[in-house]
């Protein structure tokens, strides 16, 4: 928590208030002027545009709401929906739509534009969890669930539909596509400065030289698109943000931002990161391209952070559920914590520009979780090594993310 406060105080001491709407810093030939919500026109017309994230958001949303309509979904449905293929949305025009969320899923410029054998193998991991939900759980849901025997398990009153290693295949998709989604385009692409500054994009942005039929440079808009990912969801105000934190129908990194944020140890990561997007793009504007910079280090360091504290939080809740024999608590816990271990692949640490933990840890953690009859046999020792371990990389603690 002091980590990226520090930072953002110092990314702070550049800039001047010379009103209660707009901060005002000349750093540049050109002023930064930083406005009340992220609002950034070009004469009288907005040059904010991330439409493309909002429809990916929207079909993400209805993909994961049918992840467990076993009555009315099939195999074919759910991989129809992720790759937007023969019109599967209730919405006619995310059917028209040219876009889909498979082929954002692992494509980061940064991360995987030289590493198409590990980006398929990702997006395959994403197909079988639906082909496995789809014909394996679905065939037993109306049977109890045992060690290495898909099926349903109690959870209250509620039902959780688990395969033969515990796993909640719906969780374990949703909370890998905010990694492998959500934060990958976020950090690794929009906000890299691979994208940012590719091509004739500076000088482009000097010119004001828009792209054709917009009111936006491309700089502008990549900026605007790492925006979208986050806050795009149609339920989130433009204006105010962080007003519906925990309140918005996203169920993806916005969402969990906002339940990070709840939490008084990591209180303020939200106003952070809504902050330096502000800070980022205005600084865009007035060609301030080491401010663009240093607010991009903010967001990756923030939202990275959301991710571990997540996972961390679900392994402990999961751990405490186990001692108390409450499987189907405990495996929900598990799941969600399996999700966002599988997400910690997509972060990235501004000091290096690569995940706060390696590939090669996040699938030994994988395999640790899963091992014989997974979630079944799942000890804490084991919860607690990997808890303090990812603890440990991100400078928190294991009782912070815990409460």
């Amino acid at each position: 928590m002091k980590k990226f406060a520090l930072i953002a105080f110092a990314a702070g001491l550049t800039l001047s208030s010379c009103s209660s709407d707009d901060d005002v810093a000349v750093t540049t030939e050109n002023p930064i002027i930083i406005p009340q919500n992220y609002t950034f026109e070009r004469g009288t017309s907005s040059t904010v545009n991330y439409e493309g994230q909002t429809t990916r958001l929207e079909m993400s949303a209805e993909l994961l709401a049918s992840f467990n309509d076993f009555d009315n979904a099939s195999e074919q449905t759910l991989a129809n929906m992720f790759s937007n293929e023969n019109a599967p949305f209730s919405s006619a025009a995310l059917n028209a739509s040219s876009k889909s969320i498979k082929s954002k899923v692992a494509a980061s410029t940064l991360y995987f534009s030289a590493n198409t054998v590990e980006s398929a193998m990702i997006k395959n991991d994403f197909d079988g969890f639906i082909q496995e939900q789809m014909n394996v759980v679905k065939s037993n849901k109306d049977q109890l669930a045992e060690p290495g025997k898909a099926g349903q398990v109690a959870s209250g009153s509620k039902e959780r539909y688990v395969n033969g290693k515990g796993l909640e295949l719906n969780q374990a998709f949703a909370k890998s596509l905010i990694g492998g989604l959500v934060l990958d385009q976020i950090l690794n692409n929009y906000l890299s400065t691979g994208v940012l500054d590719e091509g004739d994009n500076r000088m482009n942005n000097k010119a004001e030289i828009v792209e054709e039929g917009t009111n936006y440079t491309t700089m502008e808009h990549k900026w605007d698109e790492a925006y979208g990912y986050l806050y795009g969801n149609p339920s989130i105000p433009s204006s105010d943000p962080n007003s519906v934190l925990n309140e918005s129908d996203d169920h993806l990194l916005f969402n969990y931002l906002g339940e990070v944020d709840g939490d008084e140890d990591f209180s303020g990561l939200a106003s952070s990161t809504f902050e330096a997007f502000k800070k980022g793009r205005a600084a865009i504007v007035a060609e301030d391209y080491a401010q663009r910079d240093l607010q991009a280090e903010i967001i990756k360091e923030n939202l990275s952070k959301v991710i571990a504290v997540r996972a961390v939080h679900y392994l402990q809740g999961g751990k405490n559920d186990l001692a108390e024999q409450n499987y189907g608590s405990a495996f929900h816990a598990l799941s969600e914590g399996y999700g966002f271990i599988y997400s910690l692949r997509f972060t990235n640490n501004p000091v290096t520009n690569m995940p706060y933990i390696t590939k090669a840890q996040v699938d030994s953690y994988k395999e640790q979780l899963l091992a014989g009859n997974g979630f079944w046999d799942v000890n804490a020792a084991t919860l607690d090594t990997i808890s303090e371990e990812i603890a440990s990389a991100f400078g928190f603690s294991v009782m912070e993310a815990a409460e």
